[in-house]
């Protein structure tokens, strides 16, 4: 092998991989605002900084992993973790508790939101939990592929609308940023916003799976370096661009009680009709979305789990039986609200993703692979 087998690839081929990071990141949850008031908005100024510095972790990460993945000819996320841990491999079980805590979080994100729509048009909340858990399981049993293949026009519509709200917002805003920026409003100092940056990057460590599936095709490390810079960049100027709009309508949104959906406030102080709905529809969508492609995933991943084909011989059944347990443990989640499941739910992923993903990759990843490309230059690229 020479650097001739690694050609560098054109800039469609890694932006197109950059994309996936996007598509994953840009869900119900950033939509909403929701996540980045959590995390960074509510802490103060520096909200936009604190949202590139994550993505600037969770980039180095995940260039760490595709490296790792791709030198050592991974075919799963089960043989990364492996690779990442060895000589303790067993310890591989800690990314799927991981995985598996995060999806369901995930799921009874995207209830608890998609129920907290409905009580924008004066259903009980309860009530919309039950109905949206209903949708999500008739539509995992009979349309997943249905929906998989319809989640890239909903992301496209729910960007093109978040994007247009972040435009009109700033705009509508930019006399309270300007002071909140000039007046270097903060609530709290800097250990706990610190400590909020690893945790964003932590609990979305949870598209490394889907990350380095699609980075496999980047052989050499100075394509999975590009790839990983184009994707920075792009996550990065969003999140940080959602910071600032959301704090030029922080104080207003709070005082209203709207901190479940943040840009359902906006678009409604907006005064434009057409946004909201446009907006209101497409988020749902994404909810359903996501509760359906992560659920069917986890359905896909423990159908054929040895002790449940021993017990259930139908395939058709155990899948019934996985979808309908998930679902009913997510509608149960769902209960305690969206701000909490952000808040808790994903805060504590975060933190374990600290622990069990950033940290290793970043120090065991990084010497691993370090040692690897001096014995291997051939893998450095063009």
């Amino acid at each position: 092998m020479s650097n001739e087998d690694f050609p560098k690839l054109s800039f469609a081929a890694t932006f197109s991989v950059s994309c996936v990071w996007f598509a994953s990141h840009a869900g119900g949850g950033f939509a909403t605002g929701n996540q980045a008031t959590q995390y960074y908005v509510q802490y103060g100024w520096f909200a936009p900084i604190m949202a590139i510095l994550s993505m600037g972790i969770l980039a180095l990460v995940i260039r760490e992993l595709m490296i790792l993945y791709n030198t050592r000819g991974c075919k799963n996320y089960k043989d990364l973790f492996d690779t990442l841990y060895h000589p303790y491999d067993k310890l591989e079980i800690l990314f799927e508790i991981y995985f598996f805590i995060i999806v369901i979080c995930a799921v009874s994100a995207a209830i608890a939101g998609a129920a907290t729509l409905f009580t924008e048009v004066g259903f009980h909340y309860g009530l919309g939990v039950v109905v949206v858990g209903i949708i999500l399981l008739v539509l995992t049993i009979f349309g997943a592929q249905l929906v998989a293949k319809a989640s890239t026009v909903m992301s496209v519509i729910i960007l093109v609308c978040i994007f247009a709200i972040f435009v009109m917002g700033i705009h509508g805003g930019w006399n309270e940023i300007k002071e909140v920026m000039s007046t270097h409003w903060a609530t709290t100092g800097v250990g706990t916003p610190i400590l909020k940056v690893f945790a964003y990057a932590g609990f979305q460590c949870v598209c490394v799976p889907a990350m380095v599936s699609c980075g496999a095709s980047l052989k050499s490390v100075k394509n999975v370096s590009r790839s990983c810079l184009y994707s920075f960049i792009i996550n990065g100027l969003a999140l940080a661009f959602s910071c600032l709009m959301l704090l030029g309508w922080y104080a207003k949104y709070t005082a209203a009680g709207a901190t479940a959906l943040p840009c359902i406030y906006i678009c409604k102080a907006l005064e434009s009709p057409v946004l909201f709905y446009c907006y209101s529809i497409a988020l749902f969508l994404c909810f359903i979305s996501t509760g359906v492609t992560s659920i069917y995933g986890l359905v896909v991943r423990f159908e054929s789990v040895g002790h449940l084909e021993k017990i259930v011989a139908s395939l058709t059944a155990r899948r019934f039986i996985m979808s309908l347990l998930g679902i009913v443990v997510s509608m149960g989640l769902s209960m305690v609200g969206l701000t909490n499941i952000i808040k808790y739910g994903y805060g504590y992923c975060g933190y374990l993703g600290i622990v069990i993903i950033i940290l290793p990759a970043l120090i065991v990843g990084h010497i691993k692979n370090k040692k690897f490309l001096k014995e291997h230059p051939e893998y450095i690229g063009k």
